[in-house]
């Protein structure tokens, strides 16, 4: 009798470790929050519904990451720190470049001595404040970027070169305090991207990579600017399913990669307003704002229609009177891009950025759509 119930206990714990095993880990939920406007509103951020929160920028000058606002930036980090007294398993990674102010990256990545120096300084920021990573948006190697962006062909294998940099550095830094410190990659979402770097060789240094899978529109025609699907009107056109697909087939596993979500939208002034709006030829643009203002003050308000496109799984807005054009997320479209990173086994979503939906209505849809 003994003996049957040794191994009747034997066998659940078995099952019970393989349960543990086997289960998958719970999707990431990277925040992105603007350091650089300032005094961050800590209390304004709701932490449990986060994994990470992306502290957006540090720059980058003399082959160095270099707090441009130390004194803002250094209040900023025990601030945020704080918000693990909320969530303990909260991280608090330092994003170093954006679109302004990666335009040193190159410089930096050149040799092995400017890689190193790099490396070390953006490691020594997290060291001195308590941080937990470091997330390197580069945009972006080997292409135009903002005016005055250095790029070079070199790029592409100085790319792969500095994230071994920093790998190495942060594994330095883990050896001393015995935390892990992890190290991520905010990517543009489209194939150009893929053609200037080694992402089958740079994954191997990443924890994650946070696909910009926004900003798709600002052509010279109307288009969606954050779509999970190609459109009707082009088979082509960039989507979110179409930089997955691109960045597996580069050679990154899918639970390393993570859908970005635009918590604001994006407007443009067009000369006509045919086919509800869509591939019209554009004239200018201006300031959309961001979800909370979208959903609060235009959806179906002030002479502007709420539209769905079902191929692209997108909404839209337009206003007829005054020829114009908004593309943005909503907690429809957010929905479905959570599903679809569960499916596809992805590691997560990201978003840019927090301030932009205060109410926080697409935070509390991507909460639902993974708890």
């Amino acid at each position: 009798m003994r003996t049957l119930l040794f191994y009747s206990l034997l066998l659940l714990c078995i099952q019970a470790q393989a349960g543990i095993l086997s289960a998958k880990p719970k999707p990431v939920v990277i925040g992105y929050v603007a350091g650089y406007s300032g005094l961050v509103k800590t209390e304004n951020i709701d932490a449990g519904k986060l994994t990470h929160i992306n502290y957006a920028f540090v720059d980058v000058k003399d082959n160095r990451a270099w707090l441009r606002n130390e004194r803002t930036d250094t209040v900023n980090f025990r601030k945020l720190n704080l918000l693990k007294q909320i969530n303990p398993d909260l991280r608090i990674m330092i994003s170093i470049g954006g679109w302004s102010w990666s335009r040193n990256f190159s410089d930096a990545a050149l040799t092995d001595s400017s890689r190193q120096a790099f490396a070390a300084s953006a490691v020594h920021i997290i060291a001195t404040n308590g941080l937990d990573g470091i997330d390197i948006d580069w945009e972006y190697p080997g292409m135009r970027g903002d005016a005055g962006h250095i790029f070079r062909p070199e790029d592409k294998g100085n790319f792969t070169l500095l994230m071994a940099a920093l790998r190495q550095e942060l594994d330095k830094l883990q050896s001393e305090t015995k935390r892990y410190y992890q190290l991520t990659a905010a990517v543009g979402g489209f194939n150009s991207f893929i053609d200037h770097t080694e992402m089958g060789k740079v994954q191997q240094y990443l924890d994650y990579i946070n696909l910009m899978t926004y900003d798709y529109g600002g052509g010279r025609l109307s288009a969606h600017h954050t779509n999970l699907y190609a459109p009707a009107y082009s088979n082509t056109a960039n989507s979110a399913e179409k930089a997955i697909e691109a960045y597996k087939a580069a050679g990154v596993p899918a639970g390393k990669l993570v859908m970005g979500i635009a918590f604001y939208g994006r407007g443009w002034q067009l000369e006509t307003t045919d086919q509800k709006g869509l591939q019209q030829k554009v004239t200018g643009s201006f300031r959309a704002g961001g979800f909370s203002l979208i959903k609060d003050s235009l959806e179906n308000r002030k002479g502007y229609k709420t539209y769905w496109d079902k191929k692209a799984k997108a909404p839209y807005l337009l206003n007829t009177a005054e020829k114009k054009f908004i593309s943005y997320d909503n907690e429809r479209s957010v929905k479905l891009k959570c599903s679809y990173v569960k499916k596809q086994a992805m590691g997560g979503v990201m978003f840019w950025e927090y301030s932009s939906d205060p109410k926080g209505y697409l935070l509390n849809t991507i909460y639902r759509s993974f708890r």
